[in-house]
């Protein structure tokens, strides 16, 4: 690597730092720490969503997917995509209207149970700790890539930085690294898309036509089924992808940082907009990969395909464009892992320990003294998970998180706003199932046992799909229904048209 390449990745990253340094200064309270105090603007906070969805698993996964598997690859781009219908439609001004930092004070406007909290706060650091690690495997071939250096030391090395933005910057830091950090990758992927048609002479039919010769997959390449996955696992994947995005703690935790419901809803619209351009651009990534790198090249690199996008950008600009989209990965990854740290923080300091173990009464600098150590406790289990991750593709570990999502935080989600009869068992109901299917399933599943020996364990899986969404959600929200029926809690109806008016109208913050 040359110093110009160093030295760009490098003021990349120190940007980022120097956003946290004055982030500090505005950090005291708890609302300030977890929330940014509310003062997000609609294309703020659209843009701060859009970075904070546009993870490793986008730029990197979803690149080196297409490239490697064709269209089972851009499966991911479109559910993903989809995703923020279910988010616009059903969640975000509801969610923006009855909470307040986390989901679980969502649920607790209506429920006014403590178990109800435990379990919601649990759900939520299990989805964050899924989701950290995809992100974390991806650092680290980045940087192993980048500098040669071990992946081990890669992995910690982005877990210290991560803490580093959390610890002293909180929300308000997050937020504009994210901001800065999905502006530059909107900008990176336009260019090498140009660069790309530019190799095509901007015919986008003929570059179609001619990905049909350019791999060994031959016309297959387009068609579904590279990867050998069964439709029911195809419809499985894509329900977990567009039912996951409304149950990610780190995205609904978006919503709270914006003073009103209209806000919420224009943060979405702009995200929409940025988030569909971002994955209609990913078939130029991953057919440019595929095309200008090559498999071996790309397997080479990294058995999952991670680096296709770097590994292009080095073949079609050379290697200081490669550090430079290298630098913009990094620094996508800091973002969205400070975004997941402090959402599981927030679970941990502000749902058990405030709220459960303290019962409201902790101070403003006891809470965020909480929030910080939970931060760093997340961040060190993390990043101790992800040494054991490493050839796992990155966009397939966050479907899996996803799925966990779906399963176990929408389905409360859904029926706390619009069921009548819901109670505190069913919610406790449908978080428990929904979780322990989820994560049962896949501990059984070919992502775990393989006989060929390339999964974790050698041996025949006893589920037969990777991704147990169509199993595991409607579990969740069965759950929902049998411990609702099945408990001896009597309707409250007043409590739910309460619930009902604020979630519509927020009338709460009119009032406060």
């Amino acid at each position: 690597m040359s110093w110009m390449v160093i030295a760009l990745f490098f003021l990349i990253v120190g940007s980022t730092l120097v956003i946290t340094y004055y982030a500090a200064k505005r950090t005291k309270t708890a609302s300030e720490f977890y929330t940014a105090g509310g003062g997000l603007t609609g294309w703020q906070n659209g843009l701060a969503i859009a970075g904070d969805y546009l993870s490793a698993a986008s730029f990197l996964g979803i690149a080196g997917a297409i490239a490697l598997f064709g269209f089972d690859g851009f499966f991911y781009s479109i559910g993903y995509l989809v995703a923020y219908l279910v988010v616009l439609f059903i969640v975000a001004e509801p969610l923006r209207n009855l909470g307040k930092y986390t989901l679980a004070d969502m649920i607790h406007a209506r429920f006014d149970a403590r178990k109800v909290r435990g379990v919601a706060a649990f759900s939520t650091i299990t989805i964050v700790i899924f989701y950290m690690i995809a992100q974390l495997v991806g650092a680290g071939a980045l940087i192993q890539l980048l500098f040669g250096i071990n992946y081990s030391w890669a992995v910690a090395l982005v877990g210290v930085m991560m803490t580093i933005y959390v610890l002293f910057g909180g929300m308000t830091a997050t937020s504009w690294v994210q901001i800065i950090k999905a502006v530059l990758l909107m900008v990176a992927t336009l260019v090498i898309s140009v660069m790309v048609l530019f190799k095509f002479n901007f015919n986008i039919l003929g570059m179609f036509n001619e990905m049909k010769t350019v791999t060994d997959h031959g016309a297959d390449f387009l068609n579904p089924g590279l990867q050998g996955r069964a439709p029911l696992d195809s419809i499985s994947l894509m329900l977990a992808l567009v039912l996951g995005t409304a149950g990610l703690p780190h995205i609904l935790m978006r919503f709270f940082t914006v003073r009103d419901a209209k806000t919420a809803r224009s943060s979405v619209v702009t995200a929409t907009w940025i988030v569909g351009i971002f994955y209609v651009l990913t078939i130029f990534l991953g057919f440019g990969a595929a095309a200008f790198v090559g498999r071996d090249a790309i397997v080479a690199a990294n058995s999952a395909g991670n680096m296709a996008a770097p590994l292009l950008a080095e073949a079609l600009g050379g290697e200081l464009f490669m550090s430079f989209v290298a630098a913009v990965a990094f620094a996508t990854i800091l973002a969205v892992v400070a975004g997941l740290v402090l959402s599981g923080a927030s679970a941990f300091a502000h749902d058990i320990f405030n709220q459960i173990i303290r019962k409201g009464k902790a101070t403003e600098k006891e809470q965020v003294i909480a929030a910080r150590s939970a931060s760093v406790g997340v961040a060190v289990f993390s990043i101790i998970l992800a040494l054991f991750a490493q050839n796992m593709n990155v966009a397939f570990l966050v479907a899996l998180a996803f799925c966990v999502a779906a399963s176990a935080n929408l389905p409360v989600i859904v029926y706390t706003i619009y069921w009548k009869r819901f109670n505190t068992s069913g919610a406790i109901w449908a978080m428990v199932l929904g979780l322990l299917t989820a994560i049962i399933l896949v501990s059984i599943s070919p992502n775990v046992f393989a006989a060929d020996g390339s999964a974790i364990i050698t041996g025949t899986p006893i589920f037969p799909l990777t991704n147990p969404a169509i199993i595991s959600v409607p579990a969740g929200f069965l759950g929902g229904v049998i411990g609702t029926l099945l408990s001896k809690q009597k309707e409250d109806a007043g409590k739910y048209a309460e619930v009902k008016v604020k979630a519509n109208t927020g009338y709460r913050d009119s009032a406060s």
